[in-house]
Protein backbone atom coordinates (compact mmCIF):
# COMPACT_ATOMS: atom_id res chain seq x y z
CA UNK A 1 0.00 0.00 0.00
CA UNK A 2 3.00 2.50 1.19
CA UNK A 3 4.62 1.94 -2.72
CA UNK A 4 1.33 2.24 -4.63
CA UNK A 5 0.60 5.50 -2.24
CA UNK A 6 4.26 6.80 -3.51
CA UNK A 7 3.61 5.91 -7.22
CA UNK A 8 0.28 8.37 -6.46
CA UNK A 9 2.39 11.07 -5.80
CA UNK A 10 5.10 10.92 -7.76
CA UNK A 11 2.31 10.73 -10.53
CA UNK A 12 0.71 13.37 -9.38
CA UNK A 13 4.05 16.01 -9.03
CA UNK A 14 4.72 14.95 -12.58
CA UNK A 15 1.64 15.48 -14.23
CA UNK A 16 0.85 18.68 -12.43
CA UNK A 17 4.60 19.69 -13.40
CA UNK A 18 3.95 19.18 -17.03
CA UNK A 19 0.63 21.17 -16.73
CA UNK A 20 2.40 23.66 -15.17
CA UNK A 21 5.37 23.60 -17.64
CA UNK A 22 2.78 24.07 -20.58
CA UNK A 23 0.85 26.88 -19.20
CA UNK A 24 4.21 28.85 -18.06
CA UNK A 25 5.72 28.13 -21.10
CA UNK A 26 3.07 29.20 -23.37
CA UNK A 27 2.14 32.26 -21.26
CA UNK A 28 5.52 33.66 -21.53
CA UNK A 29 6.03 33.35 -24.59
CA UNK A 30 2.88 35.50 -25.83
CA UNK A 31 3.26 39.36 -25.80
CA UNK A 32 -0.53 39.48 -24.44
CA UNK A 33 -1.26 37.48 -21.27
CA UNK A 34 -2.89 38.52 -18.31
CA UNK A 35 -0.18 38.23 -15.32
CA UNK A 36 -1.00 36.36 -12.23
CA UNK A 37 0.46 36.71 -8.80
CA UNK A 38 -0.72 33.88 -6.95
CA UNK A 39 0.02 33.30 -3.41
CA UNK A 40 2.69 30.88 -2.35
CA UNK A 41 -0.36 28.28 -1.29
CA UNK A 42 -1.55 28.53 -4.71
CA UNK A 43 -0.42 26.75 -7.66
CA UNK A 44 -0.93 28.71 -11.33
CA UNK A 45 -3.27 26.15 -12.46
CA UNK A 46 -5.65 27.05 -9.95
CA UNK A 47 -5.76 30.47 -11.23
CA UNK A 48 -5.60 29.86 -14.61
CA UNK A 49 -9.12 29.23 -15.35
CA UNK A 50 -10.40 32.65 -14.27
CA UNK A 51 -9.33 34.45 -17.20
CA UNK A 52 -10.37 33.99 -20.88
CA UNK A 53 -6.42 34.58 -22.00
CA UNK A 54 -4.55 32.43 -19.61
CA UNK A 55 -7.65 29.79 -20.02
CA UNK A 56 -6.80 29.84 -23.92
CA UNK A 57 -3.29 29.82 -23.44
CA UNK A 58 -3.22 26.34 -21.40
CA UNK A 59 -5.20 24.51 -24.51
CA UNK A 60 -2.97 26.41 -26.61
CA UNK A 61 -0.16 25.27 -24.37
CA UNK A 62 -1.09 21.76 -25.49
CA UNK A 63 -0.64 22.52 -29.02
CA UNK A 64 3.19 24.23 -28.36
CA UNK A 65 4.05 20.92 -26.81
CA UNK A 66 2.93 18.90 -29.75
CA UNK A 67 4.67 20.76 -31.98
CA UNK A 68 7.96 21.90 -30.01
CA UNK A 69 8.16 18.14 -28.32
CA UNK A 70 8.14 16.68 -31.73
CA UNK A 71 6.75 13.31 -30.19
CA UNK A 72 3.38 13.49 -31.45
CA UNK A 73 4.54 14.57 -35.27
CA UNK A 74 8.00 14.02 -37.17
CA UNK A 75 9.04 10.96 -34.50
CA UNK A 76 5.38 9.72 -34.74
CA UNK A 77 6.06 9.85 -38.87
CA UNK A 78 9.76 8.95 -38.63
CA UNK A 79 8.89 5.81 -36.02
CA UNK A 80 5.74 4.26 -38.05
CA UNK A 81 7.26 5.18 -41.30
CA UNK A 82 10.15 2.70 -40.46
CA UNK A 83 7.47 -0.38 -39.19
CA UNK A 84 5.90 0.05 -42.41
CA UNK A 85 7.49 0.52 -45.95
CA UNK A 86 7.87 4.00 -46.11
CA UNK A 87 11.65 4.88 -44.88
CA UNK A 88 15.04 3.12 -44.49
CA UNK A 89 17.18 3.68 -41.04
CA UNK A 90 21.17 4.78 -41.40
CA UNK A 91 21.84 4.64 -37.81
CA UNK A 92 21.68 1.42 -34.89
CA UNK A 93 19.35 1.76 -31.40
CA UNK A 94 15.74 2.71 -30.98
CA UNK A 95 14.72 3.60 -34.79
CA UNK A 96 16.31 0.55 -35.80
CA UNK A 97 14.33 -1.31 -33.89
CA UNK A 98 11.06 -0.11 -36.22
CA UNK A 99 12.42 -0.77 -39.19
CA UNK A 100 13.30 -4.24 -38.32
CA UNK A 101 10.26 -4.75 -36.24
CA UNK A 102 12.23 -5.76 -33.83
CA UNK A 103 10.94 -3.69 -31.06
CA UNK A 104 11.93 -4.10 -27.38
CA UNK A 105 9.88 -3.18 -24.24
CA UNK A 106 12.38 -0.72 -23.17
CA UNK A 107 12.55 0.72 -26.55
CA UNK A 108 13.01 4.84 -25.97
CA UNK A 109 10.85 5.77 -28.47
CA UNK A 110 7.98 4.30 -28.14
CA UNK A 111 8.42 4.64 -24.24
CA UNK A 112 7.89 8.85 -25.25
CA UNK A 113 5.72 8.06 -27.29
CA UNK A 114 3.03 6.46 -24.65
CA UNK A 115 3.80 9.38 -21.76
CA UNK A 116 3.47 12.33 -24.21
CA UNK A 117 -0.01 11.16 -25.68
CA UNK A 118 -1.08 10.38 -21.83
CA UNK A 119 0.43 13.66 -20.68
CA UNK A 120 -1.69 15.52 -23.41
CA UNK A 121 -4.45 13.53 -22.35
CA UNK A 122 -4.12 14.67 -18.82
CA UNK A 123 -3.81 18.06 -19.57
CA UNK A 124 -7.07 18.36 -21.92
CA UNK A 125 -8.93 16.79 -18.91
CA UNK A 126 -7.47 18.96 -16.49
CA UNK A 127 -8.83 21.91 -18.55
CA UNK A 128 -11.69 20.56 -18.97
CA UNK A 129 -12.15 20.08 -15.30
CA UNK A 130 -10.74 23.80 -14.70
CA UNK A 131 -13.34 24.79 -16.90
CA UNK A 132 -16.14 23.15 -15.04
CA UNK A 133 -14.92 24.60 -11.63
CA UNK A 134 -14.67 27.91 -12.81
CA UNK A 135 -16.92 31.02 -13.75
CA UNK A 136 -14.21 33.60 -14.83
CA UNK A 137 -13.96 32.32 -18.57
CA UNK A 138 -17.07 34.02 -20.79
CA UNK A 139 -19.54 31.32 -22.35
CA UNK A 140 -18.43 31.83 -25.90
CA UNK A 141 -14.62 30.86 -25.10
CA UNK A 142 -15.65 28.15 -22.89
CA UNK A 143 -17.19 25.97 -25.27
CA UNK A 144 -14.19 26.27 -28.04
CA UNK A 145 -12.02 25.74 -25.58
CA UNK A 146 -14.28 22.80 -24.22
CA UNK A 147 -14.33 21.19 -28.13
CA UNK A 148 -10.98 21.65 -28.42
CA UNK A 149 -10.14 19.51 -25.54
CA UNK A 150 -12.49 17.05 -25.86
CA UNK A 151 -10.38 17.44 -29.88
CA UNK A 152 -7.20 16.38 -28.42
CA UNK A 153 -8.41 13.82 -26.20
CA UNK A 154 -9.73 11.60 -29.14
CA UNK A 155 -6.88 12.64 -31.29
CA UNK A 156 -4.16 11.41 -28.63
CA UNK A 157 -6.51 8.27 -27.86
CA UNK A 158 -6.53 7.24 -31.55
CA UNK A 159 -3.35 7.00 -32.21
CA UNK A 160 -2.90 5.19 -29.18
CA UNK A 161 -5.45 2.63 -29.27
CA UNK A 162 -3.59 2.30 -33.31
CA UNK A 163 -0.65 1.60 -31.54
CA UNK A 164 -0.71 -0.67 -28.71
CA UNK A 165 -4.75 -1.80 -29.42
CA UNK A 166 -6.45 -1.84 -25.94
CA UNK A 167 -5.02 0.99 -23.55
CA UNK A 168 -6.08 3.02 -20.35
CA UNK A 169 -8.80 4.98 -21.26
CA UNK A 170 -7.81 7.86 -19.36
CA UNK A 171 -11.12 10.67 -18.92
CA UNK A 172 -10.40 12.14 -15.34
CA UNK A 173 -7.67 13.57 -13.37
CA UNK A 174 -7.94 11.72 -10.92
CA UNK A 175 -4.35 9.91 -10.06
CA UNK A 176 -5.83 7.54 -7.75
CA UNK A 177 -7.57 6.18 -10.82
CA UNK A 178 -4.85 7.14 -13.31
CA UNK A 179 -1.96 5.32 -11.69
CA UNK A 180 -3.77 1.99 -11.60
CA UNK A 181 -5.77 1.99 -14.90
CA UNK A 182 -6.43 -1.33 -16.20
CA UNK A 183 -6.01 -1.40 -20.59
CA UNK A 184 -9.50 -0.90 -21.72
CA UNK A 185 -10.92 -3.01 -25.25
CA UNK A 186 -10.37 -1.19 -28.27
CA UNK A 187 -13.75 -0.98 -29.00
CA UNK A 188 -14.53 1.13 -25.45
CA UNK A 189 -11.49 3.41 -26.56
CA UNK A 190 -13.42 3.89 -29.92
CA UNK A 191 -16.29 4.48 -29.31
CA UNK A 192 -14.64 6.95 -26.34
CA UNK A 193 -13.21 9.18 -29.28
CA UNK A 194 -16.32 8.96 -31.37
CA UNK A 195 -18.62 10.37 -28.43
CA UNK A 196 -15.59 13.11 -27.45
CA UNK A 197 -15.55 14.47 -31.57
CA UNK A 198 -19.66 14.22 -31.75
CA UNK A 199 -19.44 16.59 -28.56
CA UNK A 200 -16.54 18.24 -30.35
CA UNK A 201 -18.64 18.87 -33.40
CA UNK A 202 -20.89 20.58 -31.30
CA UNK A 203 -19.00 23.05 -29.24
CA UNK A 204 -16.57 24.34 -31.87
CA UNK A 205 -16.71 27.31 -34.19
CA UNK A 206 -18.34 27.05 -37.72
CA UNK A 207 -15.35 28.95 -38.89
CA UNK A 208 -11.47 30.10 -38.08
CA UNK A 209 -12.96 33.71 -36.80
CA UNK A 210 -12.24 32.60 -33.06
CA UNK A 211 -8.59 32.45 -34.34
CA UNK A 212 -7.84 35.30 -36.76
CA UNK A 213 -8.82 32.99 -39.78
CA UNK A 214 -5.73 30.85 -38.47
CA UNK A 215 -6.08 27.03 -39.17
CA UNK A 216 -3.73 25.92 -35.96
CA UNK A 217 -6.77 25.66 -33.67
CA UNK A 218 -9.30 23.05 -34.76
CA UNK A 219 -13.07 24.13 -35.77
CA UNK A 220 -15.91 22.19 -36.04
CA UNK A 221 -15.48 20.39 -39.23
CA UNK A 222 -11.65 19.05 -37.68
CA UNK A 223 -14.15 17.37 -35.28
CA UNK A 224 -15.86 16.57 -38.31
CA UNK A 225 -12.86 15.27 -40.47
CA UNK A 226 -11.64 13.55 -37.82
CA UNK A 227 -14.85 11.81 -37.07
CA UNK A 228 -14.80 10.19 -40.87
CA UNK A 229 -11.58 8.42 -40.16
CA UNK A 230 -12.58 7.37 -36.71
CA UNK A 231 -15.64 5.59 -38.49
CA UNK A 232 -13.57 4.25 -41.30
CA UNK A 233 -11.52 2.57 -38.69
CA UNK A 234 -14.25 0.94 -37.08
CA UNK A 235 -15.99 0.05 -40.66
CA UNK A 236 -18.97 1.89 -40.16
CA UNK A 237 -18.98 2.76 -43.89
CA UNK A 238 -22.50 4.64 -43.74
CA UNK A 239 -21.11 7.04 -40.95
CA UNK A 240 -17.67 7.45 -42.68
CA UNK A 241 -18.88 8.35 -45.86
CA UNK A 242 -21.49 11.04 -44.57
CA UNK A 243 -18.97 12.61 -42.25
CA UNK A 244 -16.79 12.66 -44.96
CA UNK A 245 -18.92 14.05 -47.54
CA UNK A 246 -19.66 17.25 -44.62
CA UNK A 247 -16.43 18.70 -45.32
CA UNK A 248 -16.17 17.44 -49.17
CA UNK A 249 -19.16 19.64 -49.28
CA UNK A 250 -17.98 22.77 -47.50
CA UNK A 251 -16.89 25.59 -49.22
CA UNK A 252 -14.26 26.95 -46.93
CA UNK A 253 -12.26 23.58 -48.22
CA UNK A 254 -10.60 22.62 -51.76
CA UNK A 255 -7.97 21.22 -53.14
CA UNK A 256 -4.87 23.45 -54.32
CA UNK A 257 -3.50 22.31 -57.55
CA UNK A 258 -0.18 23.55 -56.93
CA UNK A 259 1.03 20.51 -55.33
CA UNK A 260 4.16 22.92 -53.96
CA UNK A 261 1.63 24.83 -51.80
CA UNK A 262 -0.46 22.38 -50.34
CA UNK A 263 1.23 22.44 -47.12
CA UNK A 264 1.81 26.59 -46.33
CA UNK A 265 0.15 27.52 -43.33
CA UNK A 266 -3.66 28.10 -43.68
CA UNK A 267 -3.92 26.16 -47.16
CA UNK A 268 -7.37 26.29 -48.37
CA UNK A 269 -6.70 22.01 -48.11
CA UNK A 270 -5.89 21.88 -44.59
CA UNK A 271 -8.78 21.43 -42.03
CA UNK A 272 -6.43 21.25 -38.78
CA UNK A 273 -2.41 22.83 -38.69
CA UNK A 274 0.01 22.71 -36.18
CA UNK A 275 2.09 25.91 -36.17
CA UNK A 276 5.50 26.75 -34.86
CA UNK A 277 5.45 29.26 -31.80
CA UNK A 278 8.57 31.26 -33.04
CA UNK A 279 8.21 33.94 -35.43
CA UNK A 280 11.25 33.32 -37.47
CA UNK A 281 13.41 30.39 -37.93
CA UNK A 282 11.75 26.81 -37.38
CA UNK A 283 8.93 26.19 -39.92
CA UNK A 284 8.11 22.62 -39.63
CA UNK A 285 9.63 19.57 -37.38
CA UNK A 286 9.06 17.75 -40.39
CA UNK A 287 11.57 19.97 -42.89
CA UNK A 288 14.51 19.59 -40.58
CA UNK A 289 14.18 15.79 -39.99
CA UNK A 290 13.56 15.05 -43.71
CA UNK A 291 15.35 17.20 -46.04
CA UNK A 292 18.72 15.83 -46.79
CA UNK A 293 21.99 18.47 -47.94
CA UNK A 294 24.18 15.64 -47.30
CA UNK A 295 24.14 11.65 -47.39
CA UNK A 296 22.01 10.29 -44.86
CA UNK A 297 23.12 9.38 -41.25
CA UNK A 298 19.69 8.68 -40.03
CA UNK A 299 16.81 8.22 -42.26
CA UNK A 300 15.78 8.26 -45.90
CA UNK A 301 12.75 7.43 -48.28
CA UNK A 302 12.53 3.58 -49.25
CA UNK A 303 13.60 3.55 -53.00
CA UNK A 304 10.36 0.93 -53.31
CA UNK A 305 8.21 3.84 -52.68
CA UNK A 306 10.07 5.57 -55.26
CA UNK A 307 9.24 2.57 -58.19
CA UNK A 308 5.88 2.76 -56.68
CA UNK A 309 4.66 6.43 -58.20
CA UNK A 310 3.09 6.18 -61.69
CA UNK A 311 4.35 7.96 -64.69
CA UNK A 312 3.68 11.14 -65.22
CA UNK A 313 3.10 11.29 -61.03
CA UNK A 314 3.47 14.93 -60.07
CA UNK A 315 3.65 13.91 -56.62
CA UNK A 316 7.00 12.31 -58.04
CA UNK A 317 8.57 15.56 -59.02
CA UNK A 318 6.84 18.05 -56.26
CA UNK A 319 6.54 15.65 -53.04
CA UNK A 320 10.13 13.79 -53.53
CA UNK A 321 13.22 15.39 -52.69
CA UNK A 322 17.01 14.09 -53.74
CA UNK A 323 20.77 14.48 -52.81
CA UNK A 324 23.33 12.38 -55.39
CA UNK A 325 27.20 12.90 -53.58
CA UNK A 326 28.46 11.66 -57.59
CA UNK A 327 27.77 8.09 -57.13
CA UNK A 328 24.84 8.07 -55.01
CA UNK A 329 21.34 9.29 -54.71
CA UNK A 330 18.85 9.19 -51.71
CA UNK A 331 15.35 10.40 -51.82
CA UNK A 332 13.36 12.37 -48.84
CA UNK A 333 10.25 13.72 -48.65
CA UNK A 334 10.05 16.85 -49.99
CA UNK A 335 5.98 17.87 -48.51
CA UNK A 336 7.98 20.83 -46.75
CA UNK A 337 10.37 22.67 -48.71
CA UNK A 338 12.27 24.35 -45.66
CA UNK A 339 14.35 22.74 -43.01
CA UNK A 340 15.17 24.24 -39.51
CA UNK A 341 16.00 27.52 -40.00
CA UNK A 342 17.42 28.11 -36.44
CA UNK A 343 17.14 31.27 -35.70
CA UNK A 344 18.49 32.30 -39.47
CA UNK A 345 15.59 35.17 -40.01
CA UNK A 346 13.23 32.26 -42.18
CA UNK A 347 9.91 33.49 -41.96
CA UNK A 348 7.34 31.22 -41.00
CA UNK A 349 5.74 30.27 -44.36
CA UNK A 350 4.78 26.40 -43.44
CA UNK A 351 2.37 25.06 -40.81
CA UNK A 352 2.42 20.83 -40.04
CA UNK A 353 -0.64 19.31 -41.66
CA UNK A 354 -2.90 17.09 -39.29
CA UNK A 355 -5.37 16.47 -41.55
CA UNK A 356 -6.36 17.86 -44.93
CA UNK A 357 -9.40 17.60 -47.69
CA UNK A 358 -7.33 15.13 -49.68
CA UNK A 359 -8.02 12.70 -47.06
CA UNK A 360 -11.40 12.76 -46.52
CA UNK A 361 -11.94 12.20 -50.82
CA UNK A 362 -9.57 8.98 -49.93
CA UNK A 363 -11.77 8.41 -46.98
CA UNK A 364 -15.06 8.13 -48.77
CA UNK A 365 -13.85 6.42 -51.70
CA UNK A 366 -12.68 3.75 -49.08
CA UNK A 367 -16.41 4.22 -47.55
CA UNK A 368 -18.33 4.10 -50.93
CA UNK A 369 -16.80 1.14 -52.09
CA UNK A 370 -16.69 -0.97 -49.03
CA UNK A 371 -20.57 -0.22 -49.54
CA UNK A 372 -20.18 -1.58 -53.17
CA UNK A 373 -20.95 1.88 -54.48
CA UNK A 374 -17.90 0.90 -56.89
CA UNK A 375 -19.42 4.24 -59.14
CA UNK A 376 -18.70 6.34 -56.76
CA UNK A 377 -15.53 4.90 -55.20
CA UNK A 378 -14.08 5.68 -58.35
CA UNK A 379 -15.60 9.24 -58.87
CA UNK A 380 -13.79 10.37 -55.36
CA UNK A 381 -10.58 8.42 -56.12
CA UNK A 382 -9.89 9.74 -59.46
CA UNK A 383 -10.49 13.65 -57.82
CA UNK A 384 -7.24 12.98 -56.32
CA UNK A 385 -5.59 11.06 -58.82
CA UNK A 386 -6.53 13.59 -61.51
CA UNK A 387 -4.86 16.31 -59.12
CA UNK A 388 -1.54 14.38 -59.47
CA UNK A 389 -2.24 14.59 -62.94
CA UNK A 390 -3.06 11.08 -63.89
CA UNK A 391 -6.09 8.90 -65.50
CA UNK A 392 -9.16 8.00 -64.20
CA UNK A 393 -8.11 4.76 -62.57
CA UNK A 394 -8.39 1.32 -64.42
CA UNK A 395 -10.20 -0.23 -61.18
CA UNK A 396 -13.99 -1.71 -62.01
CA UNK A 397 -15.02 -3.82 -59.63
CA UNK A 398 -14.71 -3.76 -55.75
CA UNK A 399 -11.86 -5.50 -55.15
CA UNK A 400 -9.50 -4.06 -57.42
CA UNK A 401 -10.66 -0.60 -56.40
CA UNK A 402 -9.72 -1.06 -52.87
CA UNK A 403 -6.47 -2.41 -53.86
CA UNK A 404 -6.02 1.20 -55.64
CA UNK A 405 -7.64 3.23 -52.74
CA UNK A 406 -4.95 1.52 -50.56
CA UNK A 407 -2.14 2.35 -53.18
CA UNK A 408 -3.47 6.36 -53.98
CA UNK A 409 -3.32 6.47 -49.78
CA UNK A 410 0.62 4.95 -49.92
CA UNK A 411 1.44 8.04 -52.59
CA UNK A 412 -0.85 10.57 -51.27
CA UNK A 413 -0.32 10.27 -47.92
CA UNK A 414 3.39 9.47 -47.98
CA UNK A 415 5.34 10.28 -44.46
CA UNK A 416 2.33 12.07 -43.11
CA UNK A 417 1.63 10.72 -39.33
CA UNK A 418 1.90 7.12 -39.83
CA UNK A 419 -0.51 6.78 -42.51
CA UNK A 420 0.59 3.74 -44.43
CA UNK A 421 1.28 1.70 -41.16
CA UNK A 422 -1.97 2.55 -39.82
CA UNK A 423 -3.62 0.95 -42.96
CA UNK A 424 -1.49 -1.71 -43.44
CA UNK A 425 -2.56 -3.03 -39.97
CA UNK A 426 -6.68 -1.78 -40.30
CA UNK A 427 -6.78 -3.95 -43.15
CA UNK A 428 -5.23 -6.72 -42.59
CA UNK A 429 -2.60 -6.06 -45.20
CA UNK A 430 0.67 -5.43 -42.74
CA UNK A 431 1.88 -9.05 -43.01
CA UNK A 432 1.26 -9.58 -46.70
CA UNK A 433 2.97 -6.71 -47.73
CA UNK A 434 5.49 -6.38 -45.10
CA UNK A 435 6.20 -10.24 -44.69
CA UNK A 436 8.09 -10.51 -47.80
CA UNK A 437 10.75 -7.45 -47.18
CA UNK A 438 11.17 -7.29 -43.28
CA UNK A 439 12.83 -11.14 -42.58
CA UNK A 440 11.93 -11.27 -39.27
CA UNK A 441 8.26 -10.32 -39.82
CA UNK A 442 5.80 -11.77 -36.88
CA UNK A 443 1.63 -11.12 -36.69
CA UNK A 444 2.48 -9.68 -33.20
CA UNK A 445 4.86 -7.19 -34.61
CA UNK A 446 1.55 -5.13 -35.44
CA UNK A 447 1.41 -3.49 -32.02
CA UNK A 448 3.96 -1.88 -30.13
CA UNK A 449 4.90 -2.91 -26.77
CA UNK A 450 3.75 -1.49 -23.43
CA UNK A 451 6.35 0.37 -22.22
CA UNK A 452 8.48 -1.69 -19.60
CA UNK A 453 8.67 1.27 -17.02
CA UNK A 454 4.83 1.33 -17.56
CA UNK A 455 4.25 -2.25 -16.68
CA UNK A 456 6.82 -1.79 -13.84
CA UNK A 457 5.05 1.21 -11.97
CA UNK A 458 1.54 -0.22 -13.34
CA UNK A 459 0.69 -3.49 -11.71
CA UNK A 460 -2.68 -3.67 -13.95
CA UNK A 461 -1.13 -3.14 -17.21
CA UNK A 462 -0.48 -6.05 -19.15
CA UNK A 463 1.91 -6.29 -22.31
CA UNK A 464 1.65 -7.46 -25.47
CA UNK A 465 1.58 -10.83 -26.90
CA UNK A 466 5.41 -11.42 -28.66
CA UNK A 467 7.16 -8.97 -25.98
Amino acid sequence: MKKDQQYINRYRQLFTGILGAIITTFLFSCEDFVALDPPPTETTTDNVFTHNTTATSALLGIYSEMFNEATMTSKMTIANGLAADELTVFQTGAREQFYDNTLLPDNSEVASFWSSMYTYIYSANAILDGLARNTGVTDSIKIQLEGEARLTRAFCHFYLTNLWGDVPLVTTTDFRINAFALRTPQADIYGQVIEDLKVAETLLANDYRFSGGDRSRPNRWAATALLARAYLYVKDWVSAETAASIVINNPAYRLVEDLNTVFLANSPEAIWQLSSTREIGLNTRDGGAFILEAPPNFIALNERIIGAFETGDRRRTDWIGSFTDGSDTWYYPFKYKIADGGNDGTPITEYLMIIRLAELYLIRAEARTRQNDVTGGREDLNVIRHRANLGNTPASDQASLLLAIEHERRMELITEWGHRWLDLKRTGRAGDILRSIKPGWQPTDELYPVPLAEIGDNPNLTQNLGY
